[in-house]
């Protein structure tokens, strides 16, 4: 039976094996939905109060509402950062926890006959 495999062909021995399979949450998306919270967060804060008209106590300086949202963003993305990925990190924790077996197959290619 050997006569009718072409030469071109390989030998070819399949191997099954059982694997563990864990999902987990992509962190990536977690971090730009954060970011996404993060700026509407921002842009709630800077509408939902006037306080741009008068000057600031502090320096007594009048800010800009794109200043003021600049301001309240360096301080909402990290947090909506941080609540998202601890987010991910909950639901790793309780979905992401369960195992379970799955039969891989795998194809091992053998081509030292094929140089004879």
């Amino acid at each position: 039976m050997d006569d009718a495999r072409s030469e071109d062909e390989a030998v070819r021995v399949n191997q099954a094996s059982p694997v563990a399979v864990r999902r987990s949450p992509k962190y990536g998306v977690f971090t730009a939905l954060g970011v996404a919270l993060g700026v509407i967060a921002a842009l709630i804060l800077t509408f939902a109060f006037s306080g741009t008209s008068e000057p600031s106590p502090f320096t007594e300086v009048r800010y800009s509402q794109s200043q003021t949202f600049g301001f309240i963003l360096i301080w909402c993305i990290p947090a909506g950062i941080a609540l998202m990925l601890v987010v991910a990190m909950i639901l790793d924790r309780t979905i992401g926890g369960h195992t379970r077996q799955v039969n891989v197959v795998r194809e091992i290619t053998d081509e030292t006959e094929q140089q004879g």
